[in-house]
């Protein structure tokens, strides 16, 4: 199998510099295109599908687009053989027309196109509010298939900051119609298009609004993102219901994210006697690093429980097992914890 695939890539690239040396003789034949590249195809997880993708070289710049398209977008393309073959095929979208040539082996290939757009797309685009399309812009916009169609029911959504490139992102990302009205009706009235990316990049859902709400919370966009990106999700905070933690404040959600209070970790300092510490000491817990082990370390030493805010001042003025018996051995014993964290704070170890 690795042996296919290195076998694959050398071809590949073989076949792309061969391709490149003959670009002046086919951009000759092509001289009504006004842009000219290299795409590649791979396969796609995705049934029915393949991974397209084309690529620019112009005045040292590099642009890349690709995405997984249907099989039937390529016109005239036979995927059927897997021995190498040579291939041509045309793909059409509103946008503008690729015609592409070079080779398959197995089901993926590389090869050069030519970019024929549409000449009133940019007009008909500007029309409806959404300019700025120039020749790089317009071919993104054909691979990612931004129709005027598309930026209709866009525009029909009345969202904040829209505007040529956030359509291509929406394509790119899938903020649809469907997921914006769904999102309304889940309760959240999203109107701002960079929050619409943002949700789809980070996995914000209808359906997780929807639990959020029915777990009593509001919350706004910026707190869904968050969540997201720390993983406060509707799955973990019910977990952390079964502690005993209910309805925790969100940005303390998130801190419980950040800083690793988890259903485990609760779990354990209830198994040390800390039935239920507040939502504010067990990150700070976290923060100062008030572990299990350090917990169980004291109680080895006879400090069976101290309060909260006493170990987290352990942790903060260095008052640790070590300087415990330390202290002990110089004939100190039965120091409460305040005299062991006075002792730290005047310098004393």
């Amino acid at each position: 199998m690795m042996r296919n695939k290195i076998g694959f890539a050398i071809g590949l690239a073989v076949a792309i510099c061969l391709l490149s040396a003959a670009r002046t003789t086919l951009f000759a034949a092509a001289a009504n295109a006004t842009a000219t590249g290299d795409w590649t195809l791979s396969k796609s997880d995705e049934p029915g599908k393949v991974h397209f993708a084309v690529i620019r070289h112009e005045h040292g710049n590099h642009s890349e687009s690709s995405s997984d398209w249907a099989l039937d977008q390529f016109q005239g393309l036979d995927m059927s053989a897997t021995a190498r073959h040579e291939v041509k095929f045309a793909i059409s979208r509103e946008a503008g027309k690729f015609d592409c040539e070079g080779f398959l082996d197995n089901g993926e290939g590389a090869g050069l196109f030519h970019f024929y757009p549409n000449e009133q797309y940019p007009q008909q685009m500007k029309a409806l509010g959404f300019d700025g399309i120039d020749t790089e812009k317009q071919i993104t916009m054909a691979v990612e298939d931004v129709t005027t169609e598309f930026a209709k029911q866009m525009k029909a959504e009345h969202l904040e900051g829209l505007d040529t490139d956030k359509l291509i992102a929406f394509r790119i990302f899938g903020v649809t119609t469907q997921f914006i009205e769904d999102l309304r009706r889940s309760g959240l009235n999203v109107t701002d298009s960079d929050k619409l990316v943002a949700f789809r990049i980070h996995g914000v859902t209808p359906e997780m609004v929807q639990t959020l709400h029915n777990l009593g919370y509001k919350p706004d966009e910026d707190k869904l993102i968050a969540m997201r990106i720390h993983g406060a999700t509707p799955e973990w905070i019910q977990q952390l219901s079964k502690a005993g933690y209910n309805h925790v404040d969100l940005d303390q959600l998130i801190a419980f994210r950040i800083h690793g209070v988890s259903p485990e970790f609760i779990d354990k300092l209830q198994g040390l006697g800390y039935s239920h510490p507040n939502a504010d000491e067990l990150i700070a817990f976290r923060i100062h690093g008030v572990s299990p082990e350090f917990i169980g370390q004291l109680k080895d030493l006879g400090y069976s429980h101290p309060d909260p805010d006493q170990l987290i001042a352990f942790r903060i003025h260095d008052v640790t097992p070590d300087f415990i018996s330390k202290m002990r051995s110089r004939g100190m014993k039965d120091l409460t914890p305040d005299q062991l964290v006075s002792m730290r704070i005047h310098g004393i170890d």
